[in-house]
């Protein structure tokens, strides 16, 4: 997977998050640096120790499934692309962002939940025998970074960013899933 490739696969996975940051940075009082940093590292460390999680596992059995391995990443990538689209569309802006807190208790739900997508993506990643180290650094990093903005951004502006970073989101894994398809028929 060449760098620029990884690059729009990691923009495209921390969408939900930074979508989620928005809603966090509309929700505080105060979006300062402490409480962007804080958003960052949940989302940035969970996008980035969900997919090594799908490496693993998928390593342990990807030898049995190598003839379809670009069926499965390319099926998993168009349905969390689709899911996200989607769910772009239900979004409503303002009303869809509840009261969050920085604690652990809120921020350990909500990092999971917007990394799930990066499990299935880790399986991708490994049928594609990519060096997984890096590339999770990458993503979390990328992840971090964003998800930093959009709690500024929802401090700021409000939520009119949330959907059409959702639906950007989508778009770009069911590209990449294309992409891989046609790379291997």
């Amino acid at each position: 997977m060449t760098f620029a490739a990884l690059f729009i696969l990691a923009i495209g996975l921390s969408m939900d998050a930074f979508a989620v940051s928005i809603c966090i940075g509309l929700s505080l009082e105060k979006a300062g640096p402490r409480e962007s940093i804080t958003a960052g590292l949940y989302f940035g460390v969970f996008q980035a120790v969900m997919p090594l999680i799908g490496y693993f596992a998928a390593t342990a059995f990807a030898d049995r499934i190598v003839a379809y391995d670009h069926w499965i990443a390319f099926g998993l990538l168009v349905f969390l692309g689709a899911k996200m689209i989607v769910d772009s569309f239900k979004a409503d802006g303002r009303s869809d962002c509840k009261a969050y807190s920085l604690r652990p208790a809120k921020m350990f739900p909500l990092a999971v939940a917007t990394s799930i997508d990066a499990l299935a993506v880790g399986v991708s990643l490994a049928f594609l025998h990519v060096d997984i180290v890096p590339a999770v650094l990458f993503i979390g990093i990328v992840t971090f970074a964003i998800s930093m903005a959009g709690v500024r951004i929802g401090g700021v502006f409000g939520s009119g960013f949330k959907s059409k970073a959702q639906l950007a989101g989508g778009v770009i894994l069911i590209l990449i899933g294309l992409k891989i398809l046609l790379e291997h028929i």
